[in-house]
């Protein structure tokens, strides 16, 4: 899970007259001051490696927000007038990237217009250099146009770095450049955008609103660490220290729920005015308190909340300045809908990890009590100290045996399947009833073919409403609380004991599943029987997904995502690889190392699709781009690479490893990094001590080059010849690759039988020229390429 793109504090300095909330109105309603509209020529602006031209042409500059003034709007509209911006990326994946958008790989776009946020030096920095030109001076004549055609773009873009902008309007970048944002217009691209955050992971990004099929996306062209970011990588150390949550909801008639969310907070810097939360743009906050006293919230408006991401930041404003090392509680009142009905009394939860305020997933410890409708049944992380009934009303409270870093809960018309083992309990839940969209749709009418010498006629019969055989998922209930019980068994054998003790697995509609600490959500389709149809058109792999391998992999996130996790979003791959291929480990010992296999070529399949655009789902972006990999090119291309080349990249080191290194490997994980974050490349390096000696690629530095952080399925030929007499002989053979880049390279191992039941594996590195030798006593029985899925290749 992504951090907080802002601050999330604003240090102790002299706040400007006004709260946030008055700087978000003023945001809200500002415009273009025509008194200060000028005619330019050769002004630069550079934020890093952001360098903007404004060659020649008209620029006006925004009323003042808080005493700063933080926008400007260019026209290129004099003769020979117009601007140039200059973005180069600084690595291969990047300049891939923004070619594969742009079709160039560094970016250099003359633009006819701009506009321009900031909350840094820009408008200063701009007017020092009106000297140097005797045309820049103060004009008149084009302002009022420019106000005009400018403010209503000015107030969009202002609405969407709302928050961000008001924080630092407050001090809270104070000593530092402050955001830039950047939205040009082209003749080629239309609208595109350069940004740049100096407090972001990634200082620097690219990109343009897109459309596919009525839905629209945000390319990111290209995002990388600034030039000075990549001399000294920057900290990101937290800022506050969250513990001890303690949360109240009702749910309501219709739904609705009312929260009091209470969580203790440690400043881990002296003298912060403000703290981020993050928060569903579903809920909105009614009021907060910090000890007690009333806080002052800025919250965005929901209606510009972003629906695909579902979330929003909220800066909280205590009464007086905090100090560091000292323990708030920190208070919310919070109300929303975050509870659908998916037909016939299923239910899910909408926002099943953000419903209240968090602030970077901490790992903390939660007691949670929810006062819902008598005849509901609602499952949350944690083991219940008081469950008991109060009229119509039914009042659940629960508490986390350890830290967890988010509470998830569901709810619905319930049977339950208990399943106690030594250390923990599996809790396994069914709907009663199956929701709409799973519903058989009856059979009104039938088309009867009649043939005669003649013709054919097609009558069309009208029969009466056919019963329905509707599926009910508790007729499987006690097979997949077996099932996930097995797989439990599996993972605690391997990795140790769960996130938390007790855990809940409880359905939800549509065909995802989702691993919480203590609280897994399983798709309806791995309670039914056959949940892909019957027959010769069943996809065996689909089959074998929702039979046993959702449940596997949802159980592995106990594990992977709750008890190790990652912060920044290139790592996130990592959580959901490793689910997989312990998911994978898990169905090869029940059920047979082909049903691993017949994943592993499903995921091939979906890799090598190609879209629109003649490209393969592959070529997309490698699996540490995340969030990025779904966009117009390829909107579904986020889970098969983070999910399919991610297990993909897993089995590849499984097998150059052996399985005993790769297991101790992830055990080794489990311990190093309980309840912290690890990153891709601490995963390489303990991949690292555990590879086997003298191995080829000692540092996996080419490896993690190629399949992590790069693109590419080869095609692989093996040709080869016996040479010689025995026991004089040499096996010599070369290795051809195609349908890749030619700087590609891996490793594929050859298998040679010298004897009946005795193999020789020899690992030959692909390329242009990859040609192989070894001796032999005699003539080899079998002589075979990669065998046992070690490597991503096409077939």
């Amino acid at each position: 899970m992504r951090r907080l793109l802002v601050l999330a504090f604003v240090v102790r300095g002299t706040l400007l007259a006004g709260t946030a909330a008055d700087i978000a109105r003023t945001l809200h309603e500002n415009s273009f001051d025509q008194t200060e509209c000028y005619r330019v020529r050769d002004i630069n602006i550079v934020k890093e490696d952001i360098k903007i031209y404004l060659t020649d042409g008209h620029l006006i500059f925004s009323k003042p927000v808080a005493g700063r003034r933080i926008a400007a709007a260019f026209v290129g509209d004099v003769e020979g007038g117009d601007g140039e911006v200059i973005l180069m990326p600084p690595n291969r994946a990047e300049r891939t990237s923004l070619a594969s958008y742009s079709g160039t790989p560094n970016l250099d776009e003359h633009f006819q217009a701009a506009l321009f946020l900031f909350t840094g030096p820009e408008y200063t920095a701009i007017l020092s250099q009106f000297p140097k030109d005797p045309v820049n001076k103060k004009v008149t004549d084009v302002a009022g146009t420019m106000d005009e055609t400018w403010t209503p773009l000015l107030r969009s873009l202002a609405d969407s770095f709302q928050i961000r902008v008001a924080l630092d309007l407050l001090g809270g970048t104070a000593g530092h450049p402050g955001i830039f944002a950047a939205l040009f217009e082209n003749s080629k691209f239309g609208n595109f955008d350069v940004i740049f955050d100096p407090n972001g992971q990634e200082q620097i990004a690219a990109g343009r609103v897109s459309s596919r099929d009525n839905q629209s996306y945000f390319d990111t062209w290209t995002s990388f660490a600034d030039r000075s970011a990549r001399r000294n990588p920057p900290r990101h150390p937290e800022d506050v220290q969250l513990s001890d949550y303690r949360i109240s909801s009702t749910l309501n008639t219709d739904l609705s729920l009312d929260c009091d969310t209470r969580v203790k907070v440690k400043p881990l810097i002296d003298g912060a005015t403000a703290v981020a939360f993050q928060m569903t743009s579903e809920m909105s906050v009614a009021s907060a308190t910090v000890d007690g006293k009333p806080a002052e919230v800025l919250q965005r408006d929901s209606v510009h909340a972003s629906a695909e991401r579902n979330d929003e930041v909220l800066l909280v404003f205590p009464p007086e300045p905090l100090q560091a090392g000292r323990e708030y509680e920190f208070e919310f009142k919070h109300s929303g809908k975050v509870i659908r009905d998916a037909g016939d009394n299923v239910y899910y939860v909408s926002a099943r990890g953000n419903w209240y305020p968090s602030h970077n997933l901490q790992f903390a410890r939660y007691d949670l009590e929810f006062r819902y409708p008598a005849d509901l049944n609602l499952v949350a992380a944690g083991d219940i100290v008081e469950d008991r009934t109060e009229g119509d009303h039914r009042i659940t409270r629960r508490r986390t045996a350890s830290t967890i870093r988010f509470a998830a809960f569901n709810l619905g018309h319930y049977e339950t399947v208990r399943l106690e083992r030594p250390g923990y309990v599996v809790e396994v839940c069914a709907n009663r009833a199956v929701e709409n969209a799973l519903i058989p749709r009856p059979r009104q009418t039938l088309s009867v073919p009649i043939t005669t010498t003649q013709q054919r006629h097609d009558v069309i019969m009208a029969l009466p409403p056919q019963p329905l055989d509707i599926p009910n998922p508790v007729d499987e209930l006690r097979r997949v609380a077996a099932d996930v019980a097995a797989s439990m068994e599996f993972m605690v054998s391997k990795f140790g004991p769960p996130a938390l003790p007790h855990v809940t697995v409880s359905p939800i509609p549509g065909t995802f599943g989702q691993g919480f600490p203590g609280l897994i959500y399983l798709s309806t389709m791995a309670y039914l029987k056959n949940p892909v149809g019957s027959g010769a058109g069943v996809n065996e792999s689909q089959q074998l997904y929702f039979d046993e391998f959702l449940q596997a992999h949802e159980v592995a996130h106990q594990w992977w995502g709750n008890r190790i996790t990652t912060s920044f979003y290139r790592d996130g791959w990592l959580m959901e690889a490793l689910a997989n291929m312990s998911a994978l480990l898990y169905i090869e010992k029940r059920k047979s190392p082909r049903s691993g296999e017949l994943m592993l070529d499903n995921y091939r399949k979906l890799l090598l699709e190609k879209g629109p655009n003649g490209q393969t789902v592959d070529a997309t972006g490698p699996v540490t781009f995340g969030p990025r990999l779904n966009g117009s090119q390829s909107p579904t291309a986020y889970r098969t690479i983070t999910y399919g080349k991610g297990l993909w990249v897993m089995q590849m080191l499984r097998r150059r490893m052996g399985d005993d290194r790769f297991l101790a490997a992830l055990v080794d994980i489990t311990k190093r990094f309980d309840h912290r974050e690890i990153t891709t490349d601490q995963f390489r390096q303990i991949a690292v001590e555990h590879l086997p000696p003298h191995s080829d690629d000692p540092k996996l530095e080419s490896f993690f080059e190629q399949w992590v952080n790069g693109t590419g399925i080869p095609s692989l030929k093996l040709t080869y010849s016996v040479k010689g007499k025995a026991p004089d002989l040499r096996l010599v053979g070369t290795l051809m690759q195609s349908d890749v880049e030619p700087d590609f390279t891996t490793l594929a191992p050859i298998e040679i039988e010298v004897a009946r039941g005795q193999i020789v594996t020899k690992w030959v590195r692909t390329g242009p020229d990859a040609n192989f030798s070894m001796p032999l006593t005699q003539s080899p029985l079998k002589v075979t390429l990669d065998p046992h899925y070690s490597v991503l290749r096409r077939m």
